[in-house]
């Protein structure tokens, strides 16, 4: 393996004077480790803020380098190793041959491993690797500042992080001090490596000219973005494309890949999402394991709209998407909505044990199946108040065929963009109403869209949790159960819960005795802080039973 690894498991370890780095198997020697700017004061300090939030107990070396051989996917995205005579760190899935384990140093995180002053690997690309699951614990707050981080990235804004810090009602040295106690680096230097693998991706799957590379990466010049690269990957740009692992296909459409942890309920999240799906806008195969879907989305100044395609490649733990060619400039925020729609970052080793209680059978995987758009997951969570699934659905159809953009794509009925916040807020309530949605769904529908159109709500998983919920419930029309819907589908808040959901309930009534929310949500207690999941697990089992 050109990069060396190292396995995380499950843990919340305890840093001492003895050993500087929680999950380190050797320490960093001190020659041919970094870049000629590092010096191993710098390193030490990365090294002693580097956290966990996973709770277990930690492995030996040995048992380390044996996850390490046998390429367990399940620690994908958790862990990262460097190799120390190559100077490449790799993920854990990397099929190059294993380095011995003296020349291996582990990091839990891809900007740890740089600030170490190791390159990505070109085979295994660090860049395709699975998130972290936000966690709602004592680290929260850092957690959440990454993502915003990330995110504005992948959108190619931008961002500072006095900006940042405000947007969560902290000082901005209050921030970089909680984010470097449980990232192990700085925020620049996560923001940096962050922007640098980005452009890694967009060199290596699209054929945007390298000054737009560096621009949508977030580089404020081409000088910037060259010297910036060279330091940390000791290539250039433009060598870096001749040997890019993925092309775009002869109609302009590009394929890219997203890996997964194991195991992934994909029977599940696929049977979900074809219950649901909007004629016109979605469409699932569950026996070719393929979804299909028109999207249009905010980048820049230009809204480009498009089509993706994504089978799941089960044999090798990743997702391969296929995008149209008007959403290659906004690849970056397609791949995070993308990963949040199939819940790629999820980690089954943390979820699954805590769901051991649930009613039903045990169903390995299951994902939370969030938001590809999280205006349009809460519109649909509203058109679903105290209607069934099905109805539900057949609202959206209508909504979406008297107010989507036609558009074309090489699918046969897929052929409409759900409605923008903008169109359904400047929509006439009349008209609305004649589709058969009620005039209370109207209102509420229309005073989210006209919030979101104005900026003063935002629903995506870097979003501030408290205040965003807050801020919905003092909408017309959106009661709690609609408010845990949406926390759970558009925000990705993983301990979301709604007690009063009559498939909660009617799926909970054998291990509670009745249909009681209080006692829902008393049994729910058992399953913090993932009953998104349980909720997720709850309606399939129900689902498959009928």
């Amino acid at each position: 393996m050109p990069g060396g690894l190292r396995w995380l498991a499950p843990m919340t370890p305890t840093v001492s004077r003895t050993a500087r780095h929680p999950i380190a198997v050797a320490a960093p020697q001190a020659a041919a480790t970094g870049p000629k700017t590092a010096s191993r004061h710098r390193r030490a300090a990365y090294d002693e803020g580097v956290r966990s939030d996973s709770a277990g107990d930690s492995l030996g070396p040995q048992a380390q380098y044996a996850a390490l051989r046998s390429r367990d996917a399940r620690f994908d995205g958790r862990l990262f190793v460097g190799v120390t005579s190559t100077g490449i760190y790799c993920r854990p899935v990397c099929r190059v041959r294993t380095p011995l384990l003296r020349n291996c140093r582990f990091y839990a995180s891809a900007a740890l491993a740089e600030a170490a002053g190791f390159r990505p690997c070109l085979r295994c690309r660090p860049e395709l690797a699975p998130g972290l699951a936000f966690v709602d614990s004592s680290h929260a707050l850092a957690l959440v500042a990454a993502r915003r981080l990330t995110q504005a990235v992948r959108e190619g804004r931008h961002v500072a992080l006095p900006e940042v810090a405000a947007h969560l009602g902290v000082s901005d040295r209050h921030l970089r001090r909680i984010f470097a106690a449980v990232h192990g680096v700085s925020p620049l230097e996560y923001l940096t490596t962050q922007r640098l693998l980005h452009a890694k991706q967009l060199l290596s799957d699209t054929s945007l000219p390298v000054t737009q590379v560096a621009l949508a990466s977030g580089f404020a010049s081409l000088r910037r973005f060259n010297a910036a690269f060279a330091e940390r990957y000791r290539i250039a740009p433009g060598a870096l494309r001749r040997v890019r692992s993925k092309v775009p296909s002869p109609d302009g459409a590009l394929v890219v890949r997203l890996g997964y942890r194991p195991p992934y309920d994909i029977a599940g999240t696929l049977r979900f999402l074809a219950r649901r799906a909007v004629a016109g806008v979605e469409s699932v195969d569950e026996g070719a394991l393929e979804l299909r879907r028109t999207l249009a989305l905010a980048h820049g100044e230009h809204t480009p709209a498009g089509w993706l395609a994504c089978r799941f490649v089960p044999q090798r733990h990743e997702i391969e998407v296929t995008i149209a060619p008007a959403l290659a400039p906004a690849l970056g925020p397609v791949l995070q909505r993308l990963r949040q729609w199939l819940d790629t970052d999820a980690d089954p080793a943390l979820v699954d044990p805590a769901l051991a209680t649930l009613p039903g059978a045990a169903v390995p995987g299951v994902r939370v199946s969030g938001a590809i758009d999280g205006f349009e997951s809460a519109v649909r969570v509203i058109l679903g108040q105290q209607v069934s699934v099905a109805a539900a659905r057949t609202l959206a159809r209508r909504l979406v065929d008297a107010l989507g953009m036609p558009i074309a794509t090489p699918f046969d009925g897929l052929a409409r963009l759900f409605p923008s916040a903008r169109q359904i807020a400047e929509a006439d309530a009349a008209a609305i109403a004649r589709l058969g949605i009620v005039r209370q769904r109207v209102r509420a529908l229309q005073a989210l869209a006209g919030e979101m159109a104005a900026g003063r709500i935002e629903l995506h998983p870097a979003a501030p949790l408290a205040p965003t919920l807050a801020a919905l419930r003092t909408l017309p029309g959106i009661g709690e159960w609609t408010v845990q819907l949406i926390a759970l589908r558009a925000l990705g808040w993983p301990d979301a819960f709604a007690a009063t959901d009559i498939g909660v309930l009617d799926a909970l009534a054998p291990l509670v005795g009745a249909r009681d929310a209080h006692a829902a949500e008393a049994a729910s207690a058992a399953w913090r802080p993932w009953r998104a999941y349980a909720m997720m697990r709850l309606w399939r089992n129900l689902e498959g039973s009928r």
